[in-house]
């Protein structure tokens, strides 16, 4: 690779040729260009040898490394990797090689960080990206604690949260107790990142099919036709209602293989922000407050907040005919 201050770049290797091939002597035309006779020998050799390509530079990387490590030895430090998730410090030892030989082996076959690798597993993580936004929609359930009035146990400790959560109980005595669970229903659009969620009571199959009608919605209002919908297996999403749902309206549904969340692995990281961003952010004092909040929290994560794989832009910067602007 060319440097800033190098004498040689391929512009000026190419100008080099021009004169050469003009006639005049190569000598003359390196003390020109402050290079060796034979520096321009070399690239004027290269040129009609190769043609154009012939002025790029080349790879250092050597034809061949007769000292490099057998590749039984290498698929043994990659088995060893895979199955029980060991470290060059601990692989080193067990096959008698240096650790720095180790790395540099893990670091050939993109093995050399756990966080690229599936930990069940020991595969490599694939990650993809559809092209567009709507051709294909992630969507789960996260299921989160119910906030009695006054504040839970985590705000104002194990005492005063249990007479709270009693209290809160015995004045619900007569109507649905809020102590229990909510289940925040997702949609995250794979190409944009943009989110849709909302606070609901359970996860059956008609409050799932009630929430994508709306998310779908929303979709539409950002200039989204929704083409494919990617769930998991839970119980809701199995039912036959929810995908004659989506199939009256031109929706495909997909389900993730068993077990197999990594999948879906766009709503799930996104639920994790969730618990980060909105959920656990501060002490809330009651299950409304903690709702309340959840739309702050949406409007901020796709008009402004930053997203890694989008290249430190928000949500909404890849949505076509999008409403509003980002800062």
């Amino acid at each position: 690779m060319s440097h800033r201050n190098a004498r040689l770049t391929v512009h000026g290797r190419r100008l080099l040729v021009e004169r050469v091939c003009s006639g005049r002597p190569v000598a003359h035309v390196a003390a020109e260009m402050g290079i060796s006779r034979a520096t321009a020998h070399k690239w004027v050799r290269r040129w009609r040898a190769e043609g154009d390509a012939g002025l790029y530079d080349r790879t250092s990387r050597p034809h061949t490394v007769p000292h490099r490590t057998p590749a039984a030895m290498e698929a043994r430090v990659c088995h060893l990797r895979t199955t029980r998730k060991l470290g060059p410090a601990r692989i080193g030892p067990i096959l008698g090689m240096p650790a720095s030989t180790v790395h540099r082996i893990l670091t050939r076959h993109g093995m050399h960080r756990l966080a690229w690798m599936d930990r069940p597993t020991g595969e490599p993580i694939r990650r993809y990206e559809r092209t567009r936004p709507g051709e294909l929609v992630h969507v789960d359930i996260k299921k989160l604690g119910n906030i009695p009035d006054g504040g839970g146990w985590r705000t104002v400790g194990r005492t005063a949260g249990d007479r709270n959560r009693q209290a809160t109980t015995n004045q619900r005595q007569n109507c649905k107790p809020v102590i229990g669970y909510s289940y925040i229903h997702s949609a995250v659009d794979d190409h944009s990142r943009l989110a849709y969620s909302e606070v609901l009571p359970d996860e059956g199959q008609h409050t799932a099919i009630a929430f994508w009608q709306r998310a779908n919605a929303f979709f539409q209002t950002h200039g989204i036709t929704v083409e494919r919908v990617l769930t998991d297996n839970g119980a809701c999403y199995k039912s036959k209602l929810f995908s004659q749902n989506l199939t009256a309206t031109g929706i495909v549904h997909k389900k993730i293989r068993p077990y197999r969340p990594q999948t879906n692995g766009k709503v799930e990281r996104f639920n994790r922000t969730l618990l980060d961003d909105w959920a656990y952010l501060r002490p809330y004092t009651s299950n409304a407050e903690r709702t309340k909040a959840l739309a702050d929290f949406l409007h901020t994560y796709n008009h402004h907040r930053c997203h890694t794989a989008l290249g430190g832009k928000p949500p909404i910067s890849r949505v076509n005919n999008a409403p509003g602007q980002y800062t």
